[in-house]
């Protein structure tokens, strides 16, 4: 998926929500587990609950290589399952040096057809340019995280910049607003989502931590929407175990409706004065 697709996807569905596939054997519905694939019925339903208000996927590898063969199995009947023309994103933050990188690469952009996966760019642009180097996919690379840990090493003095800045810097030296996004976590403050917006101002931002971790959908939407949306707001938790019964697709579904309908009125408001 271009650019270009993605931002009519969101302008048609009056929507910027990527819903998690986080999914945890052990929190779904308990009757779910007598199904052959408990986990893929369970993602099988929510997207049936979700796929006209949403207009992206993630699924975390973690919680399916953690399964071993029977978990890739899941990931690929899961990606195949999500409609044509939605934007799949593979969380797996690998990063390595250039030959291991583009066999990552191939992994999830030929083998899993995801439209986009993201990156840890520790080891600097080595580990991020095989994965730029494919047609129409899309690097999401770790640039601001919200984590306890954050502090440890992103915000870090660096001469008379923080490191992330120096990290979001590079990025947008090697990739464009055409192939590159950036991981932006939700709940940094108001202040310093406007600044990074400013510092990067055509990129998209998957922004993770609205919902369960407290994020605020307003306050992301007012101080780091561009031109053309440049969100994508992640939502796992809140939205796939927002009931545990029979009827926990439903559950889902009103969970996802309230979402979308703010989204709704932030895109309104802000595409229209631009």
């Amino acid at each position: 998926m271009n650019r270009q697709e993605l931002v009519n996807l969101i302008k048609e569905r009056q929507s910027y929500l990527c819903v998690g596939l986080d999914t945890d054997l052990h929190k779904i519905p308990r009757h779910l587990l007598s199904y052959p694939d408990p986990v893929f019925a369970f993602n099988k339903a929510i997207i049936d609950a979700t796929k006209d208000l949403c207009v992206s996927y993630k699924i975390n590898t973690a919680f399916y290589e953690c399964m071993g063969i029977r978990g890739w199995e899941t990931l690929q009947r899961t990606v195949e399952y999500i409609p044509s023309g939605m934007f799949t994103i593979a969380d797996a933050k690998r990063g390595d040096i250039g030959n291991t990188s583009t066999q990552y690469a191939k992994t999830f952009f030929e083998t899993y057809q995801f439209d986009a996966v993201t990156v840890a760019p520790y080891m600097g642009r080595d580990s991020v340019l095989p994965f730029l180097s494919f047609h129409e996919k899309w690097t999401i690379m770790l640039g601001l995280t919200s984590n306890e840990g954050n502090s440890d090493f992103q915000m870090l003095q660096s001469g008379d910049e923080y490191l992330y800045e120096k990290v979001l810097k590079a990025g947008m030296s090697w990739g464009t607003p055409e192939n590159l996004m950036f991981v932006i976590g939700a709940t940094n403050d108001a202040s310093q989502l406007a600044h990074i917006r400013q510092l990067v101002p055509d990129h998209f931002f998957l922004v993770p931590g609205v919902g369960a971790q407290g994020g605020s959908l307003q306050e992301i939407s007012a101080n780091a929407m561009n031109k053309d949306c440049g969100l994508l707001i992640n939502a796992s938790r809140s939205i796939i175990y927002a009931g545990n019964g029979e009827d926990f697709a439903q559950d889902a579904r009103i969970a996802a409706q309230e979402l979308q309908r703010e989204m709704a009125e932030y895109l309104e408001g802000a595409l229209a004065d631009r």
